[in-house]
């Protein structure tokens, strides 16, 4: 019974160290890799660190994915032979998990893959071998968690602010679509007029601030001829990257080209 305590908590300890190394280099990896993203974008990239935080999530995923799995499997199998032929030699552990860390690259036949993934590999051996030595490990999972917040904070000072919503954006906004009934309407605010047999058609297309940047964009449609005539509207709801319609009322013009 005590050998197989033993066996449980060493096996118990082995997958801690495994997932806490996994996670101490998957985040930042993907730290990494986000800041480069977010920084070497060509457009100008409002809200920073929202789009450093989306970024980080994304890799996150795919690199934890890859080291959870693959990394986690080479490393158990290098830590089985070094117990057995060097096993006072950490440092050849990680130089050889270095090299394993290239195969994305090798297969990819992509040279910045490799040299991302031997990196990746090499933190991880050094994180594995240092948790192997401590018994404290917390300081190793707050540690990439504070550089995070640090540096989505970095990122949300610094971004450029906002341009204003106008009313013409929200118009440009609520026209962007296609195949809905507010084709025919101007895409800015005004409006046309045009006679089709017989028809005076008039469609205007309007916005008005509600609240501080948002607006309620209308579109309405009149027509006439002789005695007959009638109006419809339909009307949305728009602020920065938001839609939503709030309704019509009118009927609905005829068939101009019918009659």
């Amino acid at each position: 019974m005590v050998k197989l305590s033993k066996g449980g908590s060493k096996l118990s300890n082995l997958i801690i160290r495994k997932l806490t190394a996994t996670f101490f280099t998957t985040t930042f990896i993907s730290m990494l890799f986000s800041i480069i993203t977010v920084n070497t974008t060509a457009e100008i990239v409002y809200n920073k660190g929202e789009h450093f935080v989306g970024w980080f999530f994304i890799f996150f995923m795919y690199i934890g994915a890859i080291i959870l799995i693959y990394g986690n499997l080479v490393s158990i199998g290098i830590e089985y032979i070094q117990r057995r032929y060097f096993q006072q030699n950490d440092l050849l552990y990680i130089v050889i998990v270095g090299l394993f860390g290239l195969a994305n690259g090798v297969f990819f036949q992509e040279r910045t893959l490799a040299i991302y993934g031997m990196l990746a590999a090499v933190l991880y051996g050094v994180i594995d071998k240092w948790l192997s030595r401590k018994k404290r490990r917390g300081v190793i999972v707050l540690l990439p968690i504070a550089f995070l917040l640090l540096i989505w904070g970095y990122f949300h000072l610094t971004s450029p602010p906002m341009p204003p919503f106008t009313k013409e954006d929200a118009v440009a906004f609520a026209t962007s679509g296609e195949g809905t009934v507010i084709d025919e309407f101007p895409k800015k605010i005004g409006k046309w007029e045009e006679n089709i047999n017989g028809y005076l058609i008039t469609k205007e297309t309007t916005a008005k601030e509600i609240e501080n940047e948002i607006y309620i964009v209308t579109f309405s449609e009149s027509w006439k001829k002789g005695t007959e005539k009638g109006k419809w509207q339909l009307a949305y709801k728009v602020e920065r990257g938001s839609l939503s319609g709030i309704g019509g009322k009118g009927s609905l013009p005829p068939d101009y080209n019918k009659n």
